[in-house]
């Protein structure tokens, strides 16, 4: 008896079949999610300099802990 071919391969569906459509659209959504967090970060960090009159003078390197993605 076979395993369902989505447990083994995301770009496959339940019957085991190649299918990237719906697989292409997740990584599409979790990549947005993941920059949507990004920007969110970086309007946070950019109010606080602007609140506490600092101002960023140079690059600013982060690394997304849960993906391990360098934002630079």
């Amino acid at each position: 008896m076979l395993k369902s071919g989505r447990q083994n391969n995301p770009k496959k569906n339940s019957e085991g079949y190649h299918d990237p459509t719906p697989y292409e659209a997740i990584k599409k959504i979790n990549r947005e999610e993941m920059d949507a967090r990004f920007h969110k970060l970086l309007r946070a960090i950019f109010d606080i300099c602007e609140l506490s009159d600092f101002k960023i003078d140079g690059r600013i390197t982060l690394i997304d802990q849960k993906t391990g993605r360098i934002y630079r």
